[in-house]
């Protein structure tokens, strides 16, 4: 396997403590995210592990971090990564309260409105990735694709019903 071919994900999993029931519409981009971040995931790659990989990465929160157990093809640990939330809170405050309008717009809102919002939804969501890149710089390089899926999963973790 060529290196490019082994610096990403081929396997992710959200590891919560207990059963949350969400909103169909959060279920759907949970789904979305996990299932492109595993087939369209470009670059993931461990800095103090340049020549490892494909990993199976297993997501959850620990003691107010976010941990990225990673492990290889056959589910061996190769490293854990823990990030601490609170850099992330605000973007993650203000994106939940960003779709919270969303999803009430496509409900009612005129498609210059919902477009409108949607951009903000967008720009948010960008803002969260490239923080997400930013934080994680000295462990992991990663291409915007998979920080963009990533700070979805993470904001479907923070999710409490």
């Amino acid at each position: 396997m060529t290196d490019t071919g082994r610096q990403r994900i081929i396997h992710v999993q959200l590891v919560e403590q207990t059963a949350i029931r969400r909103r169909p519409e959060v279920e759907h981009e949970r789904a979305v995210a996990l299932f492109d971040l595993v087939e369209e995931n470009q670059q993931f790659q461990l800095v103090d592990h340049p020549n490892s990989g494909p990993y199976r990465l297993y997501l959850s929160i620990e003691d107010n971090r976010m941990v990225f157990d990673l492990r290889d093809e056959g589910d061996a640990e190769v490293d854990r990564i823990t990030l601490p939330l609170t850099p992330l809170r605000t973007v993650i405050r203000d994106y939940f309260l960003i779709c919270e309008g969303y999803y009430k717009a496509i409900k009612t809102a005129s498609p210059s409105q919902i477009e409108a919002i949607d951009m903000g939804r967008r720009g948010l969501h960008n803002e969260g990735s490239d923080l997400l890149r930013e934080r994680l710089a000295a462990k992991v390089t990663m291409d915007h694709g998979t920080a963009r899926r990533l700070f979805t999963l993470i904001c479907v973790l923070h999710i409490r019903g």
